[in-house]
């Protein structure tokens, strides 16, 4: 299958996928869905993928669905664009370049860390067309930035600028338009360093931990940690430091 809404570029490790429909702001229509879907399966079932940044083409991240589904949602849908980005083992990086509307705030929800350009504007305004978020909206905000500001920002459908997002904690960073590809791609190039098997780990434990009790949480992360001990990862990370080498990772 040829993408071309979707544009995707793997080097040193780290993929870059572009959201690729920038007259029309990137909007998600079923095409898109459906390669952004398809170029996220492939990063899913390769080996040489570290970290994945998304961004979108021209001056905006997306601002939404170009028109969304008449008939609705009856159930959960385990294959829609946020949550196959959110299912993916390695670290995402959202690089918002411009405005994240709709779902493709969602979108950018998913993702493990939001970068995002002092330009942008953030929001979820489906309830101002008679609509709600459908791709994670109400469950990954909340648990973000908490029920109060959440609830403000999916009930009232009004954007917030990107110093106010990252001051409530929805965005990690916030940079010059300019500056944007410069420090993404540094923060990516920095985690390519770390052991793979150490970033799914530690991932992983977060994410379930947060659906835990904090017992179970601890014994979670005891787990995991304890079975990392039996890597080869572990082992050429004890030998580089002895020997002051930077360590080769396998993802072994």
């Amino acid at each position: 299958m040829v993408c071309d809404t979707v544009l995707c570029k793997t080097t040193q490790g780290i993929t870059h996928i572009t959201l690729n429909r920038p007259a029309t702001g990137n909007s998600l229509n079923a095409r898109m869905s459906q390669e952004l879907i398809t170029v996220l399966t492939r990063v899913r079932q390769g080996e040489d993928v570290k970290v994945v940044i998304i961004s979108g083409a021209g001056d905006t991240f997306c601002v939404g669905d170009e028109s969304p589904p008449v008939s609705g949602i009856t159930e959960y849908n385990t294959t829609s664009p946020a949550t196959v980005i959110a299912g993916l083992d390695c670290p995402v990086i959202a690089a918002i370049n411009g405005n994240a509307f709709g779902s493709g705030l969602e979108l950018a929800l998913a993702c493990d860390i939001r970068i995002a350009s002092d330009k942008a504007l953030l929001a979820l305004p489906q309830i101002n067309t008679g609509l709600m978020p459908c791709d994670g909206g109400t469950q990954r905000l909340p648990r973000l930035i908490g029920r109060t500001r959440a609830m403000e920002m999916i009930l009232l459908g009004e954007p917030v600028s990107a110093d106010e997002a990252y001051r409530i904690g929805l965005v990690n960073r916030v940079v010059s338009v300019e500056e944007l590809s410069d420090v993404v791609n540094e923060l990516a190039l920095g985690i390519t360093f770390s052991a793979p098997l150490a970033l799914k780990f530690a991932k992983e434990t977060i994410d379930q931990g947060m659906e835990m009790t904090l017992e179970q949480g601890l014994r979670l992360e005891a787990d995991l940690y304890s079975l990392l001990q039996t890597t080869e990862d572990r082992t050429e990370g004890i030998t580089a430091f002895k020997t002051k080498k930077r360590p080769e990772f396998k993802g072994k």
